[in-house]
Order: C-alpha cells, then structure tokens, then sequence
C-alpha cells in the first residue's frame, strides 16, 4: 500500500509539475478552452455560409439555364420574324414590278430567273417568272424560247431547250397569263458542257403586246 501510494504520489506530482509549466509557459486551460470552442463555433458559421453559398450557385446556374433557353426562344423567334420580314419585302417587290415597275414601262418582262441544283450532278431547275407590268386589261399569251451558251472542248457552243430536256419531256412552253405566271422546268446539260449564259426569249402572240428577250449568267443557288 505505501508503494501504492507512493506511485500515486509521484503521478500527482508529475501532473503539478506539468500544469505548473504550462501555467509558466503563458497556457491557460480556460482560455485554451473558450477559444477551441470559438473555432469551433466558427467552423460551424463557414460551413452554413458554404451551404448557403452552394444553394446561391445552384440557384445561379438554373436562373442561367433558363435564360439560356429563353435566349434561345427569343433568337429562333428572332430569325423567323426576319425571315417572314424578307419573305413579305420580296412579295411586296414582286407585286409592285407588277403593278408599278421603276422604269414605268408596261408590258412583259422577266421578274425572276434562278438556276438550282437537281439530284443529279448535270441535272439542274430552271425557275422563270414572267410578269405583265402595269397593264392587265387582257391576258397576254405566247411561249418561251431558251437557250444555254457556253463552252465545249474549247470552242463555243450553243444548246437549246429541247436539246436540254430529259426524254419524253414535253418540249413547248406556252404561257398565258394577265398578271403574272412562274414556271419550273428541269434540264441536263451534256457532259464536257460548260455553261456561261441562258438566254431567254419571250415571245408574244397578242396583239400590241411586245415580246422581249433577255440574258443571264449562269450562276446556281441553294434554291
């Protein structure tokens, strides 16, 4: 027993001597206390601001996504408007060389001309619009006559409609109209063809109505 209580004497001791140079050394186990527990109150406040700094992002990322698809409502609505914009100025273009050209002529002219690729590769479609400016009192009728110019094996050479036509093609293109008529007509070019310029002539069977002829280059579009 007194060696019992001798060991626990020197365990005492040793533990006094230990609190003895922690209080020398400036520890104070009550502050070291309070200010473990401060930090850890701390710790506590930047993790709910953390919480709520993650809720302000994902609220940030879905306000993003749907803006990101409003935008992009807004952008197709956007190209559709322009679309139908540029769809009703080229219809009020087109009405107008009907009823007031801008060189105030009457009678028939060629309101469009438009080569596009057919499926396929020597094929093509040959879209003509033909108009009657300003005058509309009676229809105007006759037929087309085309052409294609261009260059093969090195020379000049010349192709006409019929000789264009794919077989059992109706080779006569009549027209009669009083305001306006389009057409679309398909043809394939020879192969070593090179074609430069299409040129059409309109010719009237009515009386005091002109007919008229033009030239285009050759120039394909997407259609």
């Amino acid at each position: 027993m007194v060696r019992a209580f001798l060991v626990l004497l020197v365990l005492i001791a040793g533990y006094l001597v230990f609190e003895y140079g922690r209080i020398t050394a400036g520890y104070d186990t009550v502050d070291a206390a309070n200010q473990r527990e401060a930090l850890e109150d701390h710790i506590d406040t930047l993790n709910d601001e953390i919480e709520v700094l993650k809720q302000e992002v994902a609220l940030q990322v879905t306000h993003r996504d749907i803006e990101r698809e409003a935008y992009k409502d807004v952008e197709t609505n956007l190209i559709t408007l322009q679309a139908k914009i540029v769809e009703q100025q080229d219809a009020i273009a087109f009405y107008r060389g009907i009823v007031s050209p801008a060189d105030g002529k009457p009678g028939l002219r060629v309101q469009d001309f438009k080569l596009t690729r057919g499926a396929e590769e020597r094929e093509f479609i040959l879209r003509l619009v033909l108009v009657q400016a300003m005058k509309h009192d009676r229809k105007v009728s006759g037929d087309v006559a085309l052409s294609v110019e261009g260059n093969e094996d090195g020379e000049a050479k010349s192709y006409a409609l019929s000789d264009l036509l794919p077989p059992d093609t109706d080779q006569a293109w009549p027209f009669s109209f009083r305001y306006f008529q389009d057409f679309d007509r398909q043809i394939v070019l020879p192969d070593g063809f090179t074609p430069e310029r299409v040129r059409v002539e309109v010719r009237s069977r009515t009386r005091s109505i002109s007919s008229i002829e033009e030239s285009f280059a050759w120039a394909t579009s997407q259609g």
